[in-house]
């Protein structure tokens, strides 16, 4: 029996490996630079590239890859052999330094939103040393970072890293005046929780929409679904544990601390939970994590779904981003201890992360916009678009007191008793978790709900990252110029409880008088994607990323360019696909079917006037009328796609989209689905919602 310590992280250069495969000399130079922040020196960079391809080989590899994480929202990598010529015609196996270090690729074919021409080709990778390199299907994966010719950045990682140097500057400075010496860095840490589905991957292949999409554009609900809520945390098929049990071992060899398993609360629904790491690592593994899902459930002929919002009045799946702020002496800088009301410096970064939250909500909604999510959004399975924060009773006891300039009243925590005297009796927590909120803390980080499964964690970060660096240098310039810092640090704490309280709600999220009560408070609620979207760009958030040096604001332009072009481009091929499926599969079925109830009535009424023919003429009847609204919405539907070609500039196609494209797609599919409720099962042309979400 293989355990588990024994290949964890076997296919990964690691921390153990260099040590073992480097020379003292080289491994410390090389630590010493990545904790530095400076570039590589190139005979180092060369015994670190000899000795990563010799473990490489060793382990099969016969190929490395810069691998890089653009715009497009998954990863990329183009592969190169090892393999050298020698002067006697034979091969040498090489890796250079500079290989290592340094790569270049096209970067014309990649979304840039107008940074690059389509004739400016050049781009180049650069190798982050901070997270470690990785063997996948026999390719030596290098992460790295991805910019152009001339120098912006066209990945998602160059702004993660921007903003954990940003936040670590602003944390570093606040913690000194804490009289913390022995601290000489400061990382931000997530762990993402991601949620996914499991269909048959036989079914998955009869969809069209599935398989274009990533959703169903049609189908009506079955006669169950979730609402026994039997399948959340209930017992894991066997099929489905065969897929986890392959998954966990995938990724615990490459590193990923796969952590909690369990079915979630949709049928066919499950999520998984990772240890926390570091910010960009946790990325990378993020997307490791999603690709091997979707590699792994084929090999057990399933298809593993990542929209977030794939079934119609079945929850949707999010990814809950946790994140905290610790020291490199090991201290989480989130960490209340047994006396809040007295610890000042957890008040101070607490008190920085609400004034965050409440100044940049807009960011925050931005970093979770996309046309998948904007279905999950407020469906009272997931939070609603309004920011807010959940610090439960204590905390925010806590803060009133301060507010009030009244002493906390310590409450000793209540014993848990359940009324069985043979179970043990333990402290209660503090307070309960609140599952509808967007912003939770959660005893020593905060739970950011909203993104959506299919999302890369890095953009979220980098805007949560560099909002709280942002505040924590306020703080900072405001008490490095006070004379007296214990009556500051009061008196700033006390002022941002005040000015900000508005973006605590300990309440029912999904409760719509909430909606109202926060639009009282001043709260933004960007509904939909191009609502959010176009404030990633307002003046203030320009500042913010460029004074941190995260973005330039020609980065942030060309990056609304692309998400608005995304937006429109997936809902595009909704509706292309729904034009097509009604077209050539569900209205031929229809019509099929509809001959084939005219003909019963008829055979009857040859036999005898007599013969009850109500069933069959009803239904026809209701067919009759809704195969006529079908058609002309998929007229209208196709009418509007024209329409959309006359819209000039993505934000004004992103509204059209949402006004005019979008609601057709829903009067399409009212039709399609009343229709599947009328036609013969053998008729209907594909899986049902009750064969894809039993079906396993």
């Amino acid at each position: 029996m293989k355990l588990i310590s024994d290949y964890f992280g076997c296919m990964v250069f690691d921390d153990t490996v260099m040590k073992s495969m480097l020379s003292e000399d080289v491994y410390n130079t090389l630590k010493r630079t990545v904790k530095d922040g400076r570039s590589l020196n190139l005979s180092v960079a060369n015994a670190v590239a000899s000795a990563m391809k010799d473990w490489a080989i060793s382990l099969g590899a016969t190929h490395f890859t810069h691998w890089f994480q653009p715009m497009t929202g998954i990863t990329a990598e183009k592969h190169d052999s090892f393999i050298s010529p020698d002067k006697d015609g034979r091969v040498i196996m090489e890796f250079s330094g500079k290989e290592l270090i340094r790569g270049e690729t096209d970067a014309s074919s990649f979304p840039s939103g107008g940074l690059r021409a389509t004739f400016e080709a050049r781009g180049y990778t650069a190798w982050d040393a901070t997270s470690y390199a990785f063997i996948k299907d026999k390719v030596l994966c290098i992460p790295t970072a991805f910019c152009s010719y001339s120098g912006d950045a066209l990945d998602k990682k160059t702004p993660l890293l921007r903003s954990m140097e940003a936040i670590n500057r602003q944390a570093m400075r606040v913690l000194k005046l804490f009289g913390n010496e022995d601290v000489t860095s400061v990382k931000t840490t997530v762990g993402p929780e991601q949620e996914y589905f499991l269909i048959d991957k036989e079914m998955f292949t009869k969809r069209k929409d599935l398989v274009y999409t990533g959703r169903t554009l049609f189908g009506a609900a079955p006669p169950k679904s979730q609402e026994l809520e039997g399948h959340y945390y209930g017992v894991i098929k066997p099929r489905v544990q065969a897929f986890m049990n392959d998954l966990n071992e995938e990724l615990w060899k490459l590193g990923v601390l796969a952590k909690t398993e369990h079915n979630e609360a949709a049928p066919a629904q499950h999520e998984l939970a990772p240890i926390f790491a570091t910010t960009n690592i946790a990325a990378d593994h993020n997307q490791l994590t999603m690709e091997i899902m979707q590699k792994i459930a084929k090999k057990h002929d399933m298809v593993c779904l990542l929209h977030e919002k794939p079934f119609k009045g079945v929850n949707g799946s999010g990814k809950h981003n946790n994140w905290s702020l610790s020291t490199n002496t090991g201290v989480n800088l989130l960490e209340p201890g047994d006396t809040p009301a007295e610890n000042a410096q957890f008040l101070l970064f607490l008190c920085a992360v609400l004034k965050a939250v409440d100044d940049y909500q807009d960011l925050l909604r931005v970093s979770v916009a996309t046309a998948g999510n904007d279905h999950r959004l407020g469906a009272h399975e997931a939070p609603p678009a309004v920011v807010s924060i959940f610090l439960g009773t204590e905390l925010t006891e806590i803060l009133e007191a301060i507010e009030k300039d009244v002493p906390y009243d310590v409450k000793e925590k209540e014993l848990l008793r359940v009324g069985v005297h043979t179970m043990p009796k333990f402290p209660k927590d503090t307070t309960d978790r609140n599952r509808t909120s967007p912003f939770a803390f959660t005893g020593n980080k905060f739970e950011f709900r909203m993104l959506g499964s299919s999302a890369s964690v890095s953009d979220p970060n980098t805007i949560l990252n560099t909002a709280v660096a942002e505040i924590l240098k306020q703080f900072a310039d405001e008490l490095e110029a006070a004379n007296d810092f214990e009556n500051a640090i009061h008196a700033l704490i006390k002022r941002v409880i005040t000015q900000h309280k508005r973006i605590v709600f300990n309440g029912n999220g999904y409760d719509d008088a909430w909606l109202a009560e926060a639009k009282k408070r001043g709260l933004l609620n960007l509904k939909k994607t191009p609502d959010a979207l176009p404030h990633f760009v307002d003046e203030k958030n320009v500042t913010l990323f460029t004074a941190h040096k995260v973005y330039t604001e020609r980065e942030m332009r060309s990056r609304l360019e692309i998400l608005l072009q995304s937006y429109c481009n997936l809902i595009n091929i909704e509706a292309q696909t729904m034009v097509e499926m009604a077209k050539k599969e569900i209205l031929p079925a229809v019509s099929q079917y509809s001959k084939q109830l005219s003909d019963t009535v008829l055979s009857k009424k040859a036999v005898s006037n007599g013969f009850d023919c109500t069933y069959e003429t009803d239904t026809l009847t209701e067919i009759v009328q809704l195969t006529a609204s079908a058609h002309a919405n998929v007229k209208a539907l196709e009418k509007a796609l024209v329409g959309a070609k006359k819209s000039v500039g993505a934000q004004t196609l992103s509204v059209y989209y949402r006004d005019k494209i979008l609601p057709v797609m829903e009067k399409l599919r009212a039709d399609a689905d009343a229709l599947e409720g009328l036609v013969s099962a053998e008729y209907w042309p594909m899986p049902t919602y009750g064969d894809l979400l039993f079906g396993i």
